[in-house]
């Protein structure tokens, strides 16, 4: 009986210097791209940079549009706060988002306080031109006085929010890009609000004060009063103390023209409420959205 032998054929190596060939699967790390919202706010924040860097128009309109962007940037944050993989990130931050609950507790009070000063403007400013009306000395020099206490009140608001910012990002957010990215729009947008907030009272209580004192609490040489002066609103300073003595002396055309510019002012003053009012709320609605970031 014949036995039947199987044979093993072998082919030849065609590359024998070639190691033989591991199967396994490699890992491809691909680079994590921005979230849309990420990259609006982005923009939002360098436009509104931009915007800081006009000094020679700085009128209300110039200002509420400062105003207008601002809310903008933080309705995208708020957006930003909502996305799942930003509150994963932040809810081991405790630390860190107290700090800007803290900073954004601060906006809302100086806002808010802003609010009021405003309703008090406009009633004075209302009684101003009937005083002007009936050329009435003694009650505009009243209505000056207020301008003054209001400059002075600017003035402790930009103090009161002086220390906002002061503090660094926690070096575990920046541990991965997209923790980085996060971190860092949070970080601008609390400076673009602190620069808006600034331009504002300061806008005010430059133009209402007296040209000599500064924000910062500190004498100025004649050349920083005359930065100074041009960081005051227009519109406010059109109206000046010269304009508002005398009136007892002035002809009609002349009171004629301070009312025309007083109701100017009256129109800017409530253009800039409403705008500032809208600020107001997406200051509540950002920390809110914060501080859900803690508590969900």
């Amino acid at each position: 009986m014949v036995g039947v032998f199987r044979r093993s054929l072998s082919f030849p190596n065609k590359h024998p210097n070639r190691p033989p060939m591991s199967h396994h699967i490699r890992s491809i790390s691909l680079p994590c791209r921005s979230h849309p919202l990420v990259s609006q706010i982005k923009d939002e924040i360098s436009d509104l940079k931009t915007w800081s860097t006009k000094p020679d128009n700085r009128t209300s309109s110039w200002l509420c549009d400062g105003l207008s962007r601002l809310k903008d940037v933080h309705d995208s944050l708020h957006e930003i706060l909502h996305l799942p993989q930003t509150q994963d990130s932040l809810r081991n931050q405790h630390e860190w988002v107290e700090t800007l609950l803290e900073d954004f507790l601060r906006f809302v009070d100086v806002f808010g306080i802003f609010q009021t000063s405003v309703m008090t403007l406009k009633e004075v400013q209302f009684a101003a031109k009937v005083a002007i009306r009936k050329k009435d000395d003694a009650k505009i020099a009243s209505y000056l006085k207020s301008r003054k206490r209001l400059a002075k009140e600017m003035l402790k608001l930009v103090s009161a929010i002086r220390c906002i910012g002061q503090y660094q990002v926690p070096p575990s957010m920046l541990a991965s890009v997209v923790d980085s990215e996060l971190a860092g729009v949070v970080t601008d947008a609390v400076r673009v609000t602190m620069l808006v907030t600034v331009a504002l009272f300061n806008g005010i209580s430059t133009a209402f004060g007296p040209q000599k004192s500064s924000w910062m609490g500190l004498r100025l040489s004649k050349k920083a009063n005359r930065v100074k002066f041009e960081e005051g609103i227009q519109e406010f300073q059109q109206v000046g103390v010269d304009s508002l003595w005398g009136f007892r002396k002035k002809g009609d055309e002349q009171v004629k023209v301070v009312l025309m510019r007083m109701q100017n002012l009256e129109d800017c003053i409530c253009e800039i409420e409403l705008a500032s009012e809208k600020v107001f709320r997406s200051l509540i609605t950002t920390r809110v959205s914060l501080l859900n970031t803690l508590t969900q």
